[in-house]
């Protein structure tokens, strides 16, 4: 028997599958853990145990609270890209849409643009929230770049989680995208 993630919604684009976490992602993820593009992440989470304690917790928010971060894979080959999906722990001021590319071949593809986009739509449609933020390092060039192409807005106003000062707030839009990409405000 493979446990998994009960009652979990798999989304599907032009080009990937977002479902939940599994078993078998726990490879990829401690690779993308132990490297250096985990650094906006967790810096700690360096050492297998604390990258296990994360992945734990990615699953673990699923559990708690029946949404999370979907696994990126790509609809042909199956590969695990990233991760992207809501996001709620104890302590965060706001809901939250993260994402994270796991491997340094899913960038540049717009593979973290259709996924958020397709994610945003789900969070707006099946679980009723009218908005969200992204927390972002304002260094974290790449994820400024990707927040603004989904038209988010920064919101300087918004309070940041404890322990995370140095982010800046991104608010997104209400919104529907297109099967073209193209993201349009609708309320």
């Amino acid at each position: 028997m493979t446990p998994a993630l009960a009652h979990t919604p798999v989304l599907e684009t032009a080009r990937l599958v977002l479902r939940a976490p599994v078993a078998a992602d726990w490879p990829v993820w401690r690779e993308f853990m132990a490297s250096d593009r985990a650094q906006f992440v967790n810096a700690l989470a360096r050492d297998d145990g604390a990258a296990w304690r994360a992945f734990g917790h990615f699953i673990g928010h699923w559990v708690l609270h029946g949404f999370g971060q979907f696994v990126i894979t790509d609809r042909q080959s199956g590969a695990v890209l990233g991760s992207a999906g809501p996001w709620f722990p104890l302590g965060w001021p706001e809901r939250e849409l993260g994402w994270l590319l796991w491997t340094p071949q899913a960038e540049g593809k717009g593979y973290a643009f259709e996924a958020v986009s397709a994610i945003r739509d789900h969070v707006q449609d099946h679980l009723g929230w009218d908005t969200a933020v992204s927390y972002i390092a304002p260094d974290n060039l790449r994820s400024l770049a990707l927040a603004q192409r989904l038209g988010c807005v920064h919101d300087k106003t918004a309070e940041a989680p404890g322990g995370l000062a140095t982010v800046q707030v991104w608010r997104h839009p209400v919104t529907r995208t297109d099967n073209d990409g193209n993201v349009e405000a609708y309320a």
